[in-house]
């Protein structure tokens, strides 16, 4: 552990950013090592409690994003919103048929028809088959609502299949329909309890944390306490979805009520180390719980070391560490993924390995998180060969490769590279999904690659990945910022047919007389012309280079 310390400040002292070090002493055990509080800490008290936000109604929420920052570590506190295909029934060979005839119904010109043309096809309504099709038609809320009200009219639906169907509407901001089933709820004598956190839950990924908020404060209207855990839901909500100042203000606002605790603070320093990754805002916290004499646990170590590692802060990611063990905390396995993710983004690999070596020793071995946490830094920095070097230890630890795996070594390769990837996704079962596709599309448009794009998209298809409004917003855009235009807008007019809502700030770009699109397009395919160009060149030089060294010899 010395030669690491030696090692994490030689890097300290190469790094210019990191101008001191910083020792995370709690102050509740031992003198602050912290400057006095700045008029920064008081900061979020100056906000508005109840501050108001726009949300256009025209973009959907996004509820998952494809970033190797967060994928890192773990939001390590349970999240009780992961809405996930339901699992526990056996739909049957009626689905098909049953998406099938939904989306035939819905050109009727009334619901009434609908129905009748539903219950004339013989299909048996049942619940696993109702949760089963919202969940398929969760991109298509009108019809997943029909097959709702259908299912409810023959009996088939229960609080499973209301919160499914309120999440739905909350992810295409239809909140007073997913309100009135809150009611029918209430109405029926079921327990509203969970469907009023997916409604929290909902609003808080809406970027609405006001009414986040005024729907925990609503709960006592259906006769449920606020209790501990609702607030506690309420504080994940927000941070999850990145309204971390909020939550700490409600949660400093109401210590009175819900006494403060280091789960509580957990949350916040979740929110800041883990979602929006401020190293900043994560010592004010740590700071604030010695002033609310809050000892901070194992679980605040965690937070504190993986934001530490995310920023490439190898000296205190150590430090915390041992300080860590020091006050009787037993390093976890997240605690070691976030070392040995800060030591391979640092070219430290030996030491790499050894904290691998360690964690068997302890008892705790690695897991594929593990790995991927080495590898994801060395794609990134495009040291390939080291990656796949970990890969093959991997595999011969009988451990196989995941997603992020896959989503890692996207990184640092062209087309066809990214082909054979997706390919291997494939086989192992692993996706690709629609997170991967958006990926790489954002990766080959970032470097004015229009036509591997359009490749890309079109193997979307063939990897049965539908694309949805996220798709087309990166691609037009891409497109149109590479001088492609004409297929900028055809794939504008093909976003508004599949029935995605108009996008202002694409409608703006696309909006350039059209008698320049062929210039604009023209001049794309020159820029593309003159890269390919300038590599030839490159490699031709690196050849000759070679030639030389080899005649030298």
């Amino acid at each position: 552990m010395m030669a690491l310390f030696s090692l994490a400040r030689r890097l300290q002292r190469i790094h210019s950013q990191i101008l001191s070090p910083f020792f995370l002493q709690h102050p509740a055990t031992v003198p602050s090592p912290f400057p006095s509080p700045s008029v920064h800490q008081l900061y979020l008290f100056s906000l508005a409690f109840h501050q108001t936000f726009f949300i256009s109604s025209q973009t959907p929420v996004v509820t998952s994003n494809f970033s190797t920052l967060q994928s890192l570590s773990s939001q390590t506190l349970n999240y009780p919103f992961e809405i996930t295909p339901p699992l526990n029934h056996d739909p049957g060979p009626q689905e098909p048929a049953l998406l099938h005839l939904l989306k035939r119904v819905a050109h009727c010109s009334s619901e009434t028809e609908a129905m009748a043309s539903l219950d004339e096809s013989g299909i048996n309504a049942t619940l696993g088959l109702v949760c089963s099709v919202i969940w398929t038609l969760r991109e298509e809320w009108r019809l997943a609502f029909l097959a709702f009200k259908w299912g409810e009219k023959w009996g088939s639906s229960g609080e499973k299949t209301y919160e499914l169907m309120i999440w739905v509407l909350g992810n295409h901001r239809k909140f007073n329909m997913a309100w009135c089933l809150i009611r029918d709820l209430y109405r029926s004598s079921m327990d509203t309890r969970r469907a009023m956190f997916v409604m929290i839950d909902r609003y808080a990924a809406a970027s609405d944390p006001c009414m986040a908020i005024q729907t925990f404060h609503t709960m006592e209207k259906f006769r449920m306490s606020p209790d501990e855990e609702a607030f506690s839901t309420l504080l994940k909500a927000l941070c999850r979805y990145g309204n971390i100042e909020e939550a700490e203000e409600i949660m400093l606002v109401n210590k009175k009520l819900f006494p403060l605790d280091a789960d509580g603070f957990n949350i916040i320093l979740n929110g800041w180390c883990n979602v929006l990754v401020d190293v900043i805002e994560a010592k004010r916290v740590w700071r604030e719980m010695s002033e609310y004499c809050i000892i901070p646990n194992a679980t605040s170590y965690t937070h504190m070391i993986s934001c530490f590692s995310k920023v490439g802060n190898l000296f205190d990611s150590l430090r915390l560490y041992d300080e860590m063990k020091k006050r009787g905390w037993d390093p976890g396995i997240e605690v070691y993924n976030s070392l040995v993710y800060v030591l391979a983004r640092e070219n430290c690999l030996n030491e790499a390995y050894n904290i691998l070596k360690k964690m068997k020793k302890s008892g705790l071995p690695p897991d594929p998180a593990t790995y991927d946490a080495m590898i994801r830094p060395l794609c990134e920095s495009e040291k390939v060969e080291e990656a796949r070097n970990i890969l093959s230890i991997m595999k011969e630890e009988n451990l196989s490769p995941t997603m992020e795996t896959y989503h890692a070594f996207l990184h640092s390769v062209g087309i066809e590279g990214t082909l054979e990837i997706l390919d291997c996704m494939k086989a192992g079962s692993l996706g690709p999904t629609g997170d991967t596709f958006l990926f790489i599309l954002g990766k080959f448009l970032k470097v004015e690659q229009p036509e591997h794009a359009l490749k890309i998209w079109a193997e979307m298809k063939r990897f049965e990945v539908l694309p949805d409004s996220r798709h087309y917003i990166i691609l037009v855009k891409g497109l149109a910022t590479s001088g492609w235009l004409v297929k900028a807008r055809e794939y504008y007019d093909e976003m508004r047919s599949c029935g995605f809502l108009d996008d202002p700030k694409l409608k703006k770009l696309l909006e350039e007389p059209k008698q320049h699109s062929g210039s604009m397009r023209q001049r794309g395919r020159i820029e593309i012309k003159r890269s390919k160009q300038l590599n030839e060149r490159k490699g031709k030089k690196s050849g000759q280079k070679k030639k030389v060294n080899a005649d030298k010899r």
